[in-house]
């Protein structure tokens, strides 16, 4: 087994009513890092889509996956591909949407709790742990009295998706960064002011 392996899980809903939403960012991430490395997503026996790949010859290997359940119950597919490429939770890097940040921001963090987030919820509770790699992709508070379930699940705005890129292509940096050279390199670099 590979000793330089890395799962990365880009969180979403699966089909194509849920594509553009903006719930779905971690699913966008993925598919930036495996056009990056012209790796095609394929059905997986643990119920994702799965591709893979090395960001550079000899360089990491990572392996994206997208669950093909709904984000509420990632957590299933998750642990099953851990088992699968016999990796621990901290080979494990988790991309999703946080409310709590600002739009178009970037954090990264080790451990902590699932705020709320019910798909982050499943994955600790079905691994077992809470300490795993998150790239959380600010989606800023929904507007006015819009309740955070119906803001998540529409889509970016007009503005939202003339930036979004830039945000997805960073993300995609920061996985790679992180693989390469370790959360601190990737912290130093991307919360820099």
């Amino acid at each position: 087994m590979d000793e330089n392996l890395w799962l990365v899980v880009g969180l979403g809903n699966p089909g194509p009513d849920y594509a553009g939403n903006r719930h779905n960012v971690g699913h966008m991430v993925t598919a930036v890092l495996a056009d990056r490395l012209s790796a095609n997503f394929k059905t997986h026996k643990t119920n994702a889509t799965v591709a893979s790949g090395r960001s550079f010859p000899g360089g990491p290997g990572l392996v994206l996956a997208t669950p093909n359940t709904y984000m509420n119950v990632s957590g299933g597919p998750v642990s099953a591909l851990l088992r699968f490429y016999k990796l621990e939770p901290e080979r494990l890097i988790v991309v999703h949407d946080e409310l709590d940040l600002p739009f178009d921001t970037l954090k990264i963090k080790v451990g902590g709790g699932h705020g709320g987030h019910n798909g982050l919820r499943d994955i600790i509770a079905a691994v077992g742990t809470k300490d795993f790699v998150r790239i959380r992709l600010g989606l800023g508070r929904p507007p006015g009295r819009q309740a955070p379930a119906d803001f998540v699940l529409r889509d970016f705005s007009k503005t939202e998706r003339e930036t979004l890129p830039n945000l997805l292509e960073d993300a995609a940096d920061a996985i790679q960064l992180i693989a390469a050279e370790g959360v601190t390199a990737a912290q130093q670099k991307f919360h820099a002011p």
